[in-house]
């Protein structure tokens, strides 16, 4: 089977989009930072739902038209969020875990960057963005053992 990422994005605790890749041709770069703004509702309303979440996973959080869009959040309170487009191959939580781990550790070794300014309310590295962008045009046609 295969993933067909159409976005990732990293929102930051306060709920401000830190990075936003759009691998998608078919749709604009607006429609993400929609799609990842009511992920944010939808993910702090399973928070506040669940207090004692135990897994950073948090599955898919909806699907809107052709697109289903995973979350992820990290104890820190970042969200990793993912757009993928919807086929007719079943996708596995497991092989989206992969890819969030994959993103929430590129953040991770981003953040541990001594030169890396805590105040800021964007993503600026070079580094981490091509790391992401590994991670999403990997994924963006791979081909997944079943």
């Amino acid at each position: 089977m295969s993933i067909d990422i159409n976005c990732i994005a990293v929102i930051g605790k306060r709920n401000d989009p830190l990075y936003i890749k759009n691998y998608s041709s078919s749709h604009p770069d607006l429609k993400y930072h929609y799609i990842a703004h009511t992920a944010i509702d939808v993910i702090e309303e399973r928070v506040l739902n669940n207090q004692k979440l135990t897994d950073a996973y948090l599955g898919l959080l909806y699907a809107m038209e052709d697109l289903a869009v995973y979350g992820f959040m990290t104890n820190t309170r970042v969200k990793i969020i993912i757009v993928v487009a919807v086929t007719d191959n079943i996708i596995k939580d497991a092989d989206i875990k992969a890819v969030f781990i994959k993103v929430h550790s590129a953040y991770v070794m981003h953040v541990c960057n001594p030169f890396h300014n805590l105040d800021q309310n964007f993503v600026a590295s070079k580094r981490f963005a091509n790391a992401v962008d590994q991670i999403g045009q990997q994924n963006a046609k791979a081909t997944i053992d079943v």
